[in-house]
């Protein structure tokens, strides 16, 4: 059996982070070990009022404690990172734990809609860069790829410029890149991926539903690793993750009053289990 450990938080409600990774990963049949940075009542998106504790101290505890049992790990996976020390010792796990089979992939959860999350400052971005440089493959958004390359954000793009901001991304020291909700169409959204090492190019795209979920992007995530992990090409695994993740926002839009918090992705695994056995 596959192994993962997955490096994010914990919203309590809400579907996202780890309570979006743990189960997609595990239903594909991969062992899913996590570490949580932070636990949250809920996440931030729209909830008002939430809790929140820091795990930042506890995060090189269970790194110490699991290299007495040299535990591996098939694949590492990062998702929201709160702060610059979370991020070095982030680091530090990859570099303890990293064989040369192991898959790194860093979801720079960090921005969107060309701003930063709440909380971060104008340096985190360089943080985050610092951690893809350590990772195989990365999956930003353009947001968070601008930050990252410190490069204006803009809404208006055409294919060229894609796969500039691409190369520019595998330039930090990742071997792939993939960006996500690209849309050169109003009526498609979807995926450009690039391999520095063969200097291919890779998009692939769905159709572009006006609605928004929080940790849709946490789903697509888990699934790449998930796909990636079972030893699908970059090409499937990627077809696997958009699919799945247009999907479960199908699947809520008929019920968003009640879950605008999150995407009713568990009703949707019977089609991603289809999806990984076809």
């Amino acid at each position: 059996m596959k192994r993962i450990v997955t490096i994010q938080d914990i919203s309590c409600f809400g579907k996202c982070s780890i309570t979006v990774a743990l189960p997609l990963i595990s239903a594909m049949g991969i062992e899913c070990a996590i570490i949580p940075t932070s636990v949250l009542s809920t996440h931030t998106g729209g909830f008002e009022g939430f809790t929140f504790r820091d795990l930042s101290d506890d995060i090189s505890k269970i790194k110490e404690h699991w290299k007495k049992y040299n535990l591996e790990f098939d694949t590492i996976y990062t998702g929201y990172l709160g702060s610059k020390e979370q991020i070095d010792s982030v680091i530090d796990f990859i570099d303890d734990f990293k064989k040369e089979s192991t898959l790194v992939f860093v979801d720079p959860a960090m921005a969107d809609k060309g701003k930063l999350y709440t909380g971060f400052n104008s340096e985190f971005p360089s943080h985050m860069a610092r951690l893809c440089s350590k990772a195989d493959i990365i999956v930003p958004n353009i947001t968070e790829a601008s930050f990252m390359l410190d490069i204006p954000y803009t809404e208006s793009y055409d294919e060229e410029y894609i796969k500039d901001i691409l190369k520019k991304l595998c330039g930090l020291g990742c071997k792939k890149a993939v960006l996500t909700g690209i849309s050169f169409e109003k009526s498609t959204q979807g995926v450009v991926y690039y391999n520095s090492e063969t200097e291919e190019y890779y998009s692939y795209f769905n159709e572009n539903i006006p609605a928004s979920f929080h940790g849709t992007g946490d789903t697509f995530s888990s699934v790449l690793a998930g796909a990636l992990s079972l030893g699908m090409n970059h090409e499937k695994a990627l077809q696997i993750a958009v699919d799945f993740t247009v999907k479960t926002i199908k699947e809520t839009i008929p019920y968003r009053e009640k879950h605008n918090y999150g995407t009713m992705f568990e009703s949707c695994i019977p089609y991603l289990l289809d999806k990984i056995s076809g």
